[in-house]
């Protein structure tokens, strides 16, 4: 396997149009085009004729995850604004779902816009209305570290959640590539209409296009729909500054997956098709969290469930098959009666990367110079270009609200 931490992200650079971007999504979400990628061959259609052109014998496996408002804005005394970006939890949380539930108070890392404005030891305050009652939210300056800010959160209702506080207070954290503010259609527009669970700051944008008619076309040809959860951080905006990725971190970002779903993958013979890079990094994780496995229980060490790091399939061993590997993953799991593995991947899929799970991907189309496209690239080669050219030579539309692709390698 090549060693991507030797690449440029420059090689995977292109030329995007700033009228190319779709800063709104369109009025019906299968109405969106679709490219299809299938073996070198590139054809065209709507989304809403997808379910005709998967192959006969595909498993679709969705990211069910929900963005919540995670952009609270307070209101100095002095009248200037400071933004607090929710990005993740604290440490001292085991994961995401148990941080959202803390009643009364809660500590989240964040991104602060006017940070400079923010004095130490300055409490930050918002009245809040619910069900008629005022609630005060306070935010206090814990620490900085690089890049980020952890924050305590309080409010004086202590019955309520944090996400119900989110729900109160936030506003829905737009890509910063759309330029504008949150409007109320993006309440429902940049949710995928199977979300479910709270815990990201960005769509998975694939699945904004599927809409209960192509589920239900699905059913009728027989093509089996699975879910998986990755939450998705900020980190997915990030851009790759460094020269080489070596000089590139992932945010790790937290998965969640049924046992059930990974004894699926492992008995199933179908085409796995990922919607969505999230859920084709998650899938991804499953044979790396599963050769970690295998290699701590010959080794007798009972700790807990490892995680998986961007450099991992490029250090560790890749030579047990899928079956070795998920097996492997479900005996420990039941050795410690767990029902889901909830855990947290900072992989990185790049050019040279060897897909285990995953047999093909639908994806909308990427910024320039990300690591998005570096996974498109280690699917489909060099033919990204051809992909990219095609799409913005016939007029297709670009990042989170824009048009996508169906990529059949296999």
């Amino acid at each position: 396997m090549n060693d991507p931490r030797l690449l440029s992200i420059q090689d995977y650079n292109y030329s995007l149009p700033e009228e190319r971007i779709a800063r709104y999504p369109l009025d019906n979400r299968d109405d969106s085009r679709l490219l299809i990628w299938n073996k070198g061959g590139i054809t065209e259609t709507l989304y809403r004729h997808i379910p005709s052109h998967l192959p006969a014998d595909a498993m679709l496996i969705f990211n069910d995850t929900k963005v919540v408002e995670a952009r609270l804005l307070f209101k100095k005394p002095t009248g200037g604004l400071i933004e607090i970006f929710c990005l993740e939890p604290h440490e001292s949380y085991a994961d995401i779902q148990t941080a959202m539930m803390q009643q009364g108070s809660v500590k989240w890392l964040c991104l602060i816009g006017g940070a400079s404005k923010w004095k130490s030891g300055q409490v930050l305050k918002k009245q809040l209305s619910f069900r008629d009652t005022e609630i005060e939210l306070s935010a206090e300056f814990l620490e900085k570290r690089p890049g980020i800010f952890a924050i305590q959160l309080q409010w004086s209702d202590p019955s309520l959640t944090f996400a119900e506080i989110l729900h109160l207070a936030g506003d829905i954290p737009l890509p910063p590539y759309l330029a504008r503010e949150t409007e109320e259609k993006d309440k429902e527009r940049y949710q995928t209409i199977y979300a479910r669970e709270e815990g990201s700051v960005a769509a998975p944008t694939a699945g904004l296009h599927f809409t209960e008619n192509i589920f239900s076309e699905l059913s009728e040809m027989k093509i089996p729909v699975e879910h998986l959860t990755l939450h998705v951080g900020a980190g997915t905006f990030q851009p790759v500054k460094a020269e080489t990725m070596a000089g590139h971190l992932m945010h790790a970002e937290w998965i969640d997956i049924s046992i059930e779903l990974i004894e699926k993958l492992k008995k199933s013979v179908q085409q796995v098709i990922a919607v969505g890079t999230t859920s084709a990094r998650t899938l991804e994780s499953l044979y790396w969290l599963g050769g970690k496995c295998k290699w701590l229980d010959e080794e007798k060490n009972n700790s807990s469930i490892p995680e998986v790091d961007q450099w991992d399939p490029y250090e560790m061993e890749g030579n047990i098959t899928k079956d070795e590997a998920l097996s492997s993953l479900l005996n420990w799991m039941k050795k410690r009666k767990m029902k889901r593995l909830i855990t947290r991947t900072r992989l990185l899929i790049a050019p040279g990367y060897e897909f285990r799970i995953v047999k093909g991907l639908i994806t909308n189309f990427h910024q320039p110079a990300s690591t998005l496209l570096l996974l498109v690239s280690a699917l489909i080669g060099d033919d990204w270009r051809r992909v990219y050219s095609y799409a913005l030579e016939n007029g297709f539309r670009f990042l989170s609200y824009g048009d996508g692709c169906l990529l059949l390698p296999a």
